[in-house]
């Protein structure tokens, strides 16, 4: 048993199977430790989020290894049977690997009970595995970059159904037309952890599916105050708030704002609860008309701020205030010279649809409120408890700007060790140029020299946290932020520290990141992690 650094809040735990990392996952789950805060489980490891102010990665780690590995609890989830076109493009070729004919691959794939490991990748995309085991299936040497939804794969020990259009390396056997993410379903996701599946032959006659019940649908509720119209969106409005964490089971990430801090202030200052939902604003050019009296705030990247009265004449406002707006008034923001997201929020909040406990847009998922677009009507009092309006001026923050070098700091884990020294020494020693590629998922870096590995195995799944900058096999990192998949399989080399993302979340394409060490990289064996207690 392992123990592996992966920022200051987190960290994995290394195991030697599937089995013990199942069995530890389950005793952990029905006793939990004090401090932690959510499991993700993966194919060797789980991954530790716990809360520093109440215990430490080394009080834990005691803990932890005495754990005992031998006993699984009874999981007694949710039977689905899954009917499969066995028409893969590439079951030929697992069945040449496994050295015998279609027909029996099919009959072993059926024959299995497959249970639900753990979920991640996407949400609703289950890591099945068999019962009797005796799968070792490897993964295409070249990934698709498009696999269809429905398609049913193998990888390694796994079988599992992509839930949605994706890039992937699994081996694809068939297809099934069962919806495996449906939000209109009260359980999302078809298959939980503890779930056993069967595969059947869709060819062979009807079969009854029992599925979830589908849940009512949300109406948002249309109050009698306020509202705006959106007159320009810019490159990207979403709707965001705190995000939904805790939402690991169906494989879904926190998500939420980039810049918490920046939505948290923009509420304050016109006297809401920090947590409700605002508008974020990437690169912009948002323009919207309010059609009653609203207070509203605008904070985060510096935008030039234009408010236009319903008279034509036009003023410049400043961000991080309160602003009136009459009935017909529009506020115009340009775009920013520094800083990439800007967020607004109006006295007694938007009213928004929840979808999964949060009005956060997640881009990886396709979960939350649509994007808003041109011509949406802005609904707002949601809130009926409202503080005074914050009328004190802020300082802004000093965000980066294009050709500037940003300045982050790291912790180095969970898989510093899979890379070179020299590797190690480019991490740091060189700038990270922001290509244009970059999104709410992350941030893609390019350097002038790449990070190598010396250890060119096949990682297992793993999960993954905000602020990990994992490493593909071109050598050019990849910083995930709010919306990055919950497991992952490339290795990461360090993770940026919690204070710094709602800064990386600002760092527009353009500009440059350096990476500075804080913490090297940890490892706590079981057998000493007694050693490691802290003071």
């Amino acid at each position: 048993m392992r123990f592996l650094a992966v920022n200051l809040s987190s960290f994995l735990v290394e195991l030697a199977s599937l089995d013990d990392t199942l069995a530890l996952f389950d005793a952990l789950s029905a006793t939990p430790e004090k401090g932690i805060e959510e499991i993700i489980p993966a194919a060797r490891t789980l991954l530790i989020r716990y809360q520093p102010q109440q215990t430490s990665m080394a009080q834990l780690a005691e803990k932890i290894a005495r754990r005992p590995l031998n006993q699984r609890s009874a999981r007694s989830g949710q039977q689905v049977t899954i009917p499969v076109h066995y028409n893969g493009e590439d079951l030929p070729a697992v069945a040449e690997l496994m050295g015998i004919t279609l027909q029996e691959v099919v009959r072993r794939h059926q024959e299995c009970t497959w249970n639900v490991a753990f979920t991640g990748f996407a949400p609703g995309f289950a890591y099945l595995v068999s019962d009797s085991g005796g799968w070792k299936t490897p993964r295409r040497s070249t990934p698709r970059t498009r696999i269809p939804a429905g398609s049913v794969a193998l990888a390694g020990e796994f079988s599992g159904v992509y839930p949605q259009a994706s890039p992937g390396g699994w081996q694809l056997i068939g297809q099934t037309e069962l919806q495996m993410w449906d939000l209109a379903r009260k359980q999302p996701a078809l298959l939980l952890p503890g779930s056993q599946v069967q595969f059947v032959d869709a060819s062979v006659g009807s079969r009854i599916i029992s599925l979830p019940a589908h849940a009512e649908a949300q109406t948002p509720l249309i109050t009698e105050n306020a509202t705006m119209t959106v007159l320009a969106t810019g490159l990207q409005t979403l709707w965001q708030d705190d995000g939904r964490g805790g939402k690991a089971a169906l494989g879904l990430s926190e998500s939420g704002s980039m810049d918490k801090n920046a939505q948290h202030t923009a509420n304050r200052i016109v006297g809401n609860p920090s947590h409700l939902p605002c508008l974020e604003i990437t690169q912009g050019g948002f323009r919207a008309r309010a059609n009653g009296d609203v207070v509203v705030s605008i904070t985060g990247a510096s935008c030039p701020l234009t408010l236009k009265t319903a008279e034509g004449v036009r003023y410049c406002v400043e961000s991080y205030r309160p602003l009136n707006l009459a009935a017909g008034d529009e506020i115009h923001l340009g775009s920013p010279a520094r800083g990439l997201r800007s967020y607004l929020a109006v006295r007694s909040g938007f009213v928004v649809q929840q979808i999964l406990g949060s009005s956060a847009h997640d881009s990886l998922a396709q979960v939350g409120p649509d994007p808003i677009c041109v011509g949406d009507i802005l609904q707002t009092g949601a809130h009926p408890h409202c503080n005074a309006v914050l009328l004190d001026e802020l300082p802004e923050p000093n965000l980066p700007a294009v050709g500037e070098t940003v300045t982050l700091d790291i912790i180095l884990g969970p898989r510093t060790d899979w890379f070179t020294a020299q590797a190690l020494e480019r991490l740091t020693a060189q700038d990270w140029n922001v290509t244009p590629q970059s999104n709410r998922i992350g941030l893609r870096l390019d350097g002038a020299q790449k990070l190598e590995r010396h250890l060119h195995q096949e990682l297992p799944s793993e999960g993954t946290c905000s602020g990990s900058i994992q490493v593909p096999a071109s050598g050019q990192p990849v910083l995930f932020l709010h919306d990055h998949p919950l497991t992952g399989g490339y290795p990461v080399i360090a993770a940026v520290a919690e204070y710094h993302l709602d800064l990386a979340g600002q760092i527009p394409p353009g500009a440059a990141i350096r990476f500075n060490i804080i913490q090297p990289f940890t490892e706590i064996t079981g057998s000493n992690a007694r050693d490691h207690r802290a003071a």
